[in-house]
């Protein structure tokens, strides 16, 4: 059983880092393109802000979550980004105070969890720790895109390891969503962090392997970059698939990025 108090700690560092970005943004530049397409700056943090309610109520109201997802689906490509543009009508300051005091909670009630409890999600039941890796994983990603916008580069820090390590487990989850049939066998993945040190998953032995830069793997799995700009190696063609389809998000496939054009 992990202790979740580490990860925890990260998505704060990790939520906070992006809240001293955005809180000195003026208000028009709330609306500032960021790479997603369709998707302003304010639109990303009320997909965070909506998020982050949503693993809420699955921490501490199971019957009000299960309505949530009853709705969701009902209409499972659209459901998640209805909810982010409801709160993206907010003026700015108001979404910011939204997304504060969402997260605020959410991170009580995670701190606060029972040892070994599992929460239902719209993916597999998750534990405290699962949950808080998945708001990390979702907070980096949309956080990049709000930097790209506002001409802001955001250095790698070690919190990528929360990243890369559920990039990994939903190896099985992206071939289902594709509708294909996972492989039977692990991966070998050999990762290199941002301090130089190697993140490895999977036995040493395994056929099938990716290997190359961490920030590069967690640019894939959240769909943050097309493959063919980033210096990852497959070997293996089951390990080589999964680069094409790797998404570490709940929900339908993703549509992804395109390539840059010197990369075509």
């Amino acid at each position: 059983m992990s202790d979740p108090t580490p990860v925890i700690d990260d998505l704060c560092a990790e939520s906070d880092e992006l809240d001293r970005l955005v809180a000195v943004v003026g208000a028009g530049r709330w609306g500032t393109a960021t790479p997603a397409a369709g998707w302003d700056v304010a639109r990303q943090i009320a997909h965070l802000a909506w998020t982050d309610r949503s693993a809420l109520l699955a921490v501490t109201d199971a019957d009000g979550f299960r309505e949530l997802v009853e709705r969701a689906l009902a209409a499972p490509h659209t459901f998640v980004d209805e909810g982010a543009e409801e709160y993206a009508r907010a003026a700015p300051a108001e979404l910011l105070a939204r997304w504060r005091e969402g997260r605020a909670a959410l991170e009580k009630a995670l701190r606060e969890a029972p040892a070994g409890a599992r929460f239902p999600w719209y993916g597999p039941p998750m534990s405290a720790a699962s949950m808080a890796t998945a708001r990390l994983m979702e907070t980096w990603a949309h956080g990049l895109d709000v930097a790209d916008a506002l001409g802001v580069v955001r250095p790698p820090s070690d919190r990528l390891r929360h990243v890369a390590w559920l990039g990994v487990r939903t190896r099985d989850f992206a071939y289902g969503v594709h509708g294909l049939t996972p492989p039977a066998e692990p991966f070998r993945v050999e990762l290199t962090g941002p301090g130089g040190g190697v993140w490895a998953y999977g036995p040493e032995d395994a056929a099938q392997r990716v290997t190359g830069p961490a920030l590069d793997f967690c640019l894939l799995v959240t769909q943050r970059a097309h493959r063919a700009d980033l210096a990852l190696t497959a070997d293996g063609p089951d390990a080589d698939r999964w680069l094409d389809i790797a998404q570490a998000f709940a929900g339908p496939p993703g549509g992804g990025r395109e390539p840059k054009e010197d990369a075509r």
